[in-house]
């Protein structure tokens, strides 16, 4: 009997990890039949390791040990631990990877906190190695929801002992403490650490590879203090050694992959490579989708024969994720893009709500002040830990349908159900790129020619496109209302129209001072006149004012609202039948 036991197990195993281990196959990365493998990933940045701008803290508290110090002057050590017990507990759910997996996601990327895992130097006695069971426990959980899911789990160590760059919130570097490059204490960690991962997941075929450093930025022999003119990297390139060698002393069967300096891109002095199943990771942020932006990468996938894959990007509009999804992948490049979750969010694929009473504490953390009871703080740190599960974030379908279904086709779709007669607000227009979906001058940021960030969206709020958008006092608003209407910008939505005829357009709109000029265009080819919408003395004064007329046919079909003339803000788009 137990013979039969076994040899079921033995069989249902096969079948369940038929696909085999990921690994390197000359400039591929194939699976166990080999098949070639494009990793689609999201970051879970974050969840283990918290960063100032995910949480609104970091003009402030950027690296975690700040945040978490300024959480404890609130509700104390218990308390603390309480609100960190709850926002780990939520961050990342069953719920989470089902919900990426229905997306389309193949992958995850897992950003470690190592004190998570192990204490920090300065905690062990006598140079001594130990080990916490949370971070382990919180990385078998994942690893099973995502095996259940046939997704792969990238590990990557985000935060290292002691911190690895000087880009302090990215790996939670106390600058009063050693770092990892200046404590051998803390390499001989990160080493043993990845060890004792590589001894627990060595058997296991979803775990897709080992991220053994996240961008680190620090200066070895050059002035760049985050590294960007190295040109030996020696320090870097001699820990990523020790920490394989490590890892193939009990496990052969994972594929590894590594960073450069400056936040993973500058591998001057990394080669030649040490291992055969092996993989080059870089970033890429706020820079030109052109090939010549991933040249280099290119060039070194093909004088070393190995694979490439971008580990770590995002941040931007939507016609920028599309774009740089469309570059990698039709260059046979997987990706992991930043982050799940973050407070108030549009260019992710879920936002976290803010709540007023969190304000108010974000707002004593920077300016001082009165101080919030214990009870205040503790209720609304507990809240927000309460907003960061799934079912309580508002997911964004804009950013999931540019990371997916945009990059194979321009083809547009409804953002929503609308009817005729009826209503539209004028921020559901249909998801779809610009020029295709909607038209807007400004729609990406490139930090690499401005030098500065600038926003794709002027209003921050509801969608990712370029159409800028803003919260509505209206009454008979969505809530939001499209703002910053430049000459020439329009919206396209699909709709339903319940019979051919002409339809009264009442258009809600709102103009502080100049006067607007917009028309309608119907995919049919038939064209309304153009309306002129007055000043109303004010951007919270709105009036409707009706265009008569517009003929309409029967069916679905694509309507187009073009703003001749700008500077004003627009609400809704209600249609109702002309009795005339």
């Amino acid at each position: 009997m137990k013979k039969t036991i076994v040899i079921v197990q033995l069989l249902w195993a096969m079948a369940t990890f038929g696909q085999g281990f990921l690994h390197r196959e000359g400039q591929k990365i194939a699976d166990g039949t080999g098949k070639n493998i494009i990793l689609r990933g999201l970051g879970t940045g974050g969840w283990m390791v918290q960063e100032g701008y995910m949480l609104q803290t970091q003009p402030f508290a950027s690296p975690q040990y700040m945040i978490r110090q300024k959480i404890q002057d609130v509700i104390g050590e218990q308390g603390t631990k309480e609100f960190y017990a709850a926002y780990k507990a939520n961050g990342i759910t069953k719920r989470d990877v089902d919900s990426l997996a229905a997306w389309g996601f193949n992958s995850i990327r897992l950003p470690m906190h190592y004190n998570l895992y192990t204490p920090a130097i300065e905690a062990e006695k006598n140079g001594e190695i130990t080990w916490i069971e949370e971070g382990f426990t919180m990385t078998d959980n994942l690893l099973k929801w995502c095996a259940e899911n046939k997704m792969y789990l990238i590990l990557d160590l985000h935060a290292a002992p002691g911190g690895q760059g000087n880009d302090a919130a990215i790996s939670d570097f106390d600058t009063t403490k050693p770092s990892l490059w200046q404590s051998q204490e803390n390499q001989k960690k990160m080493i043993a650490l990845w060890k004792k991962l590589a001894s627990r997941y060595r058997d296991n075929p979803w775990i897709g590879a080992y991220d053994i450093i996240n961008e680190p930025n620090w200066n070895f022999t050059g002035t760049n203090k985050n590294g960007c003119d190295e040109n030996s990297n020696g320090p870097l390139r001699d820990l990523m050694v020790a920490v394989t060698k490590a890892i193939r002393e009990v496990d052969t069967n994972h594929l590894i992959f590594i960073e450069g300096n400056c936040w993973g891109n500058n591998y001057n002095g990394i080669f030649p490579l040490w291992d055969e199943n092996m993989a080059l990771s870089f970033h890429k942020y706020w820079n030109y989708n052109t090939t010549a932006s991933i040249q280099k990468m290119l060039d070194y996938r093909t004088q070393y024969n190995v694979p490439i894959w971008l580990g770590e990007s995002g941040e931007n509009s939507n016609v920028w994720f599309k774009d740089a999804l469309s570059l990698v992948e039709s260059n046979n490049i997987g990706w992991a893009f930043w982050p799940m979750k973050k407070i108030e969010n549009i260019a992710g694929v879920t936002s976290v709500t803010k709540i007023p009473e969190y304000d108010v504490l974000l707002e004593y953390w920077k300016d001082g002040g009165e101080k919030p009871s214990a009870d205040f703080a503790k209720k609304t740190l507990l809240k927000i830990a309460d907003n960061y599960k799934m079912e309580n974030v508002t997911v964004k379908p804009d950013v999931i349908d540019a990371m997916f279904r945009q990059v194979q086709t321009n083809n547009t779709k409804p953002y929503k159900r609308h009817l005729i007669p009826g209503k539209i607000a004028a921020t559901e227009y249909d998801l779809g790129t610009n020029e295709y979906a909607y038209s807007d001058k400004d729609f990406i940021n490139y930090r690499v020619e401005t030098g500065k960030f600038e926003e794709w969206n002027k209003g921050n709020t509801m969608r990712n496109d370029g159409v800028d958008i803003l919260p509505c006092k209206d009454p008979g608003s969505n809530g939001y209302q499209v703002s910053f209407i430049e000459d020439g910008e329009w919206l396209q939505y699909t709709v339903e129209v319940a019979k051919q005829g002409r339809y009264n357009l009442a258009i809600r709109y709102s103009a502080e001072k100049t006067e607007g000029k917009l028309h309608v265009e119907i995919e049919n080819g038939n064209k309304s006149n153009a309306i002129l919408l007055p000043s109303t003395g004010g951007n919270d004064n709105w009036k409707t004012i009706v265009l008569s007329a517009v003929e309409l046919k029967a069916g679905t079909q694509k309507i187009k609202v073009v703003f001749d003339k700008g500077g004003f803000n627009l609400n809704y788009l209600d249609f109702s039948k002309n009795k005339k």
